[in-house]
Parts: C-alpha cells; structure tokens; sequence
C-alpha cells in the first residue's frame, strides 16, 4: 500500500459513528471494526507513521481496498460490527473458538414438536427459535440429558411428530410415566412444548420454578386420590433435589450471573465463562484464540458482543476482570437483547471477587486441556500418532494399528482378541474374537503366537481390513521378542511393539524390539504431583475446579434421538484426563503424555474385548456343567452321578447307556442329564 493513497476517498468518509472492512488484494475481508468518528478512524490507520501493536502493523500493511458502512449511533455499529465478524471471519479480527471437542444440547423450540438433540455446533436454525445449551465438558452431556429423563416425561424414540401420529402404540416410557406420548394423537401440541419449556428453563438453571410446579400437581394429584400419578412427582421431586444437592452452591443468595475468567500461556488465551444461577454453577464454556498480546478489555468487549447476542440467556450481572473501553455501548447492547437491565461489574474485593478468582483458576484448567490436546481432539491424535511413529514404526505413517490381548481363567477358556485402530480411531467392525485351540495348559506366549499366526496368515483375505502398520501386544518383551520371531518366519514386514503396564495395572509405556522401554507414565505422574502439591496449597481453589454441575443417573437410553458411541466417550474420557496435567510442561512432555492416552485406550479396548468374550465363554461353560438346572434331578440323585462319574465333566461325556445304568438314576432322569450336555435325542 502506498502511502496515503487513499487520501481523497478519505477526504469523502463521513464524521459518523459506522463499521469498516478492511480488504486485501484478493478482495478478501481481512478486518471489520468500528468508529464513532470513521473518518478520523480510517485516518489514523493510512498516516505516515501508524500506531498500534505488531498485528495491527501486519494488518495495515496488507490493505488493498476498505469500505464502510454508516450507522445512526454506536449501539448500532457495534451490533453490526460483530454480525460482520461472524460473517466474515476476517484474519486479524479477535474470533472466539469455543472447545468444539465438547457438544451442546439442542432443542428445536422452531418445530411444531421439538426434539432434544445433540450437536457439536450452533446452527443456523438457532435464528428460527431453535436452542442451544453447552457446550458441556466430558460426560456432563450424559448426566444431564439421564437426569432429564428423569424429571420430565421426555419423547426419547425416533418417531417424526406429526408424521408418525397415530400409526403404533405408545412406547414402554409412556406407560411407566417417562413421555406424554404424543404419538398417540391426544396430547395438545401445547402440554407437549409446554415439557420442553421446562426442559429448557431446567438447563438454563431455573430449578425453583420447576420444583414448585410439580411440588403443586403432586399435591393435586393426592387430593384427587390419584396416587399413582403423584408417586410420579415425587419421583421426579426426590431426582431433582438431589441433583440440587450435588451442584456446587457459591452463595447464600439465590442471584444470577456470568462470570468471566482469563488466563494465558503465551501462544493462546482462554477465556471461561461460569453460569450461576439461583447461586449454584449450572455450566461453564471454554472460548480459545491466539495470544496477540491483546489487552484483556480487547478481548472481553470481543467476548460480550460476538458471545451473547448468541446466548441462551443473558443473565443480569455479568462479572469481568477488567473494565471495558466502550463499557456503556456493550452494556446497552446486553440490555437490548435480554430485554432488561444487565450490570457489567468489576469487583475487587469480596464474595463477587472470589468468584472472579474461580473463574481465572478454572480457565487455566481449560487452557491446560486444551494445550495438551493440541488446540482439538483430532490435532492431537494425529500428533500421538506421529510420534508412536517415530518411536515403534521408523517414521512410517500408522494408518491401521492391530492390537492384541489374550484372557483366560487357568487353561480354561483361553481366548485372544484382535482390535483395530483406523486413523487413531476404534474401527469395531474389524474387530476378532480367537478361542485358542492348540494349548492345554496356561502359557500366554504360546497362545499370543498361535494368535498372531493365524491372524498373519490371512494377509490379503479382504474380510480381514488391510494389511496392520503396527501390531501392538499387550505385554514386555517377552511378547514382543516372540512376535518379532514368528513375523520374520513368515516373512513379512511389520513393526511389532508392546504395551507395558505397572504394578498397578496401568498402562507404562512401550516395549520396542532390542529391549529398549519408551518410559511415558513417569512423566504423567510427575505433573501430576505438581497439580497436587499446587491444589494442596490453594485448598479453595482446589474445591473451585470442581465446578459444573454434577447431577445423578449414568446412562442415555439407546432409544434416543442422542446418539453416541463407545468412542465419543473414551475420546471425552481422553480429555478429562488432560485437565490433571500442568499447564506449564514442554511441546515434548504433552506430545508423550498424548501418546501415553492413545496407547492406555488401545490397551484397555483390547482387554476390554477379550475379557467379554472370555466371561461369556465361561458363563456358557458354567452352565453347561451344572447339575442343579437339570428338571428332575434333585440333591439325592446329584450325588449318585458324582459318586459313580467323579466329576461333573465325566457326567457330562457319559453316553446314554451310561446313565441309565447309573443305580438308583431311572430311565427318565438318565435322559434329562444326556440332553441337558448332548442336546435331545430322537425317540
């Protein structure tokens, strides 16, 4: 840009409050700001010598074009201002990221009959009426819609209303008081939102209100003798309380508001924002951009007028940790659209304050999650993918891992099993169960190579995926020694490594070929044991991080419009642990703690499938050889068959013939034991 080339445009830009785009040579939207005076604005940017930080200098020099738009007032500009930057995105603007490794909970309030959602972005629909509520860390998102279901009668099949009214009978849930069961045609379209209504104020934490209503129809349902329908209530009453109790309470006085805390580390700020309501911490949201060295009253007048034209609800206080520059236009934008007054405070001493300071504590918890995750799930399972690459496989890219685990009691019921990781991700369809046939005795090397080599063998057979980059086995070197053998006799080519584990059973670190052990869990225990010592000596600060409410029940029925896997969970298990972690540790240590969780979910997903298909093995086989569920055959003639066979197994293998000789058995009963171990026999 050469200098002031745009003095006569500059010379035509009215002294009016507006927004302008600042644009690159493609045409591209690299900034949108606003101005109370435009031209003096617009000025101070085009000087010989402007002024202001590195990215502001970097943005100048990449001004092609500008253009702007005139507004009657501040307010004005300042609404436009931010629907412009969501519009646009542009380069150098300060863009809020919320943690999209956490989903929200949607509710269609747009439809004639809403449906309860899960959704891992805010839509377009949010415009139309539609709600969104979140994000939710880790597993709060299946605590809270169980603990729904358990205080409102929630539609949770798959049946489209109106579409499907009328066409089945009702689902089990209605019967049992868990729906209204609008798909019987009878229930008002009213009762029905009028349920989701009190969904949306239960989310919004707006639980004394709910509380009363249905303390009220419990009560009329008991005047009118109705018992059955008030137990209901006082169900619904008793699950509700106690998640009441569960919740961290931060005041005496039941009284809303935000509260925003920041905290940096030098690459990224996060800023983190707690929701009290009724005086109780009912969510918190976690929002990430670059460190820009921006002042905190950047970011936060970024933060109020791109976060809460958005929100579900604008709480009347909002408190900050610094004052804002335009202080007064973002407090009559909040005003506006919460539709009342709203107070942005700066408190410096006293409970308000110590709220402040759960706020910034709580939002280097977030920074550190989001650090050691690498900014996003998927970055930073590629990152832990790389280098177990480097550590295990030369650098070759880890496109399929096979990981195998062998369970049995004794020698009874030996099994193996093969699982599948695709791109860092479980891939279960591909996953094998193996019942080892070639060993009578408990040798777990012997029957991890008759394992692999009937797995080996089948390279090329299409029904079994592609051929494995990495084979993981779970053991020392012992298991890799015997893997690397059997590999080589079958020449092929696969690099083999294995996952060890401590004296307590966790996972430790990796087993390469050589004997050389990948220490990774040293580390992890390390900075565990700094957060500890650092929680012990701020105790309250400590209590603070235990934030976000905690309500009851565990599992989302598998009927409902929520769909989740096993892997959304162990990935949402995966991030939770990573807020143990010191926030201050080296690109290195957080690369090998990622590592460290990539291998411990290999690890226990192997385990996890062997040991199921081993309990149900035994369970079969218990049961096969069991006397006491045999029809006729009582305690007298039990101890016939033992006496005369030795052992149940024998009993099991005697012929008919055998049986029927057996003194004091009878025909009929010799009968019932052959068929119960050999099936019927014809006539």
């Amino acid at each position: 840009m050469a200098e002031n080339s745009f003095d006569a445009r500059l010379d035509l830009v009215p002294q009016s409050p507006g927004v302008y785009l600042m644009k690159d040579a493609a045409g591209s939207v690299i900034y949108v700001g606003k101005a109370v005076l435009l031209r003096n604005r617009l000025r101070s940017y085009f000087s010989p010598n402007p002024q202001g930080n590195a990215k502001v200098l970097a943005m100048i020099s990449h001004i092609a074009d500008f253009s702007y738009i005139v507004c009657e007032n501040e307010l004005e500009a300042l609404i436009l201002e931010a629907n412009l930057i969501k519009e646009h995105h542009p380069r150098y603007n300060i863009l809020l990221r919320d943690d999209k490794g956490y989903p929200y909970i949607r509710i269609t309030m747009n439809e004639t009959y809403p449906r309860l959602l899960k959704a891992f972005r805010i839509g377009s629909d949010r415009k139309a009426g539609a709600r969104y509520f979140g994000p939710y860390l880790a597993g709060d998102l299946y605590r809270a819609l169980d603990a729904l279901r358990h205080i409102f009668p929630t539609k949770t099949c798959r049946r489209v209303l109106p579409r499907d009214i009328g066409k089945e009978r009702p689902c089990l849930n209605y019967y049992i008081g868990r729906c209204v069961g609008p798909c019987r045609g009878d229930v008002p379209v009213e009762r029905y939102r009028s349920v989701m209504e009190d969904i949306c104020r239960f989310l919004e934490g707006r639980y004394s209100g709910i509380l009363k209503n249905l303390e009220t129809k419990m009560s009329a349902a008991a005047n009118q003798l109705d018992y059955e329908q008030a137990a209901v209530y006082r169900d619904r009453i008793q699950s509700l309380n106690k998640l009441m109790e569960k919740q961290k309470a931060v005041s005496e006085k039941e009284f809303d508001a935000d509260i925003i805390g920041i905290a940096r580390n030098g690459t990224e700020v996060c800023l983190q924002k707690l929701e009290v309501r009724e005086g109780r911490i009912v969510g918190s949201s976690a929002f990430f951009l670059p460190d820009d060295q921006l002042e905190d009253n950047e970011l936060l007048a970024a933060f109020v007028s791109q976060h809460y034209p958005d929100a579900a609800m604008i709480p009347p206080e909002i408190l900050l940790p610094s004052d804002l520059s335009d202080e007064e236009a973002l407090t009559e934008l909040l005003r506006q659209f919460r539709g009342g007054r709203v107070h942005l405070l700066m408190p410096q001493r006293g409970a308000k304050k110590q709220l402040l300071d759960m706020a910034r504590f709580n939002a280097g918890e977030s920074l550190q999650r989001h650090t050691l995750m690498g900014g996003s799930g998927q970055t930073a399972l590629q990152a832990s993918l790389k280098l177990l690459a480097e550590k295990a496989a030369a650098d070759k890219a880890l496109h399929r891992i096979e990981a195998y685990d062998i369970s049995n009691i004794g020698r009874d019921d030996m099994v193996g099993s093969m699982i599948v990781f695709a791109e860092g991700r479980p891939a279960r369809q591909q996953y094998r169960h193996y019942k080892i046939k070639l060993q009578d005795v408990q040798d777990d090397y012997q029957a991890m190579r008759e394992m692999l080599q009937r797995r080996l063998s089948r390279i090329g057979d299409d029904k079994f995926g592609s051929r494995p980059d990495l084979i993981l086995v779970d053991g020392g070197q012992g298991h890799v020694n015997m893997a690397v053998q059997l590999i080589a006799q079958m020449q092929l080519n696969i690099p083999v490594a294995g996952m060890v584990k401590d004296n307590r059973h966790r996972t430790r670190g990796l087993a390469l070929p050589g004997g050389h052990i990948v220490e990774l869990a040293d580390k992890l225990r390390l900075h565990r044991s700094i957060i500890k010592s650092d929680k012990s000596a701020d105790k309250s600060a400590g209590k603070i991080a235990q934030k976000t409410a905690e309500v009851t029940a565990r599992n989302i029925s598998k009927q409902s419009d929520i769909e989740y896997t096993a892997e959304d969970e162990m990935l949402w298990r995966v991030a939770e642990q990573a807020a143990d972690f010191d926030q201050n540790v080296s690109d290195q240590q957080a690369a090998a703690m990622g590592l460290l969780r990539l291998l411990t979910a290999i690890q226990d997903e192997a385990h996890r499938f062997a040991i199921t298909y081993q309990r149900k093995l035994s369970s079969k086989r218990h049961t096969k050889f069991s006397l006491e569920s045999i029809n006729g055959i009582g305690p007298a003639k039990r101890r016939l068959l033992l006496h005369h066979f030795g052992t149940i197994k024998l009993v099991g293998e005697a012929s008919l013939e055998e049986l029927e000789k057996v003194q004091g058995l009878g025909v009929q009963a010799a009968r019932a034991v052959f068929e119960h171990f050999h099936g019927e026999v014809g006539e």
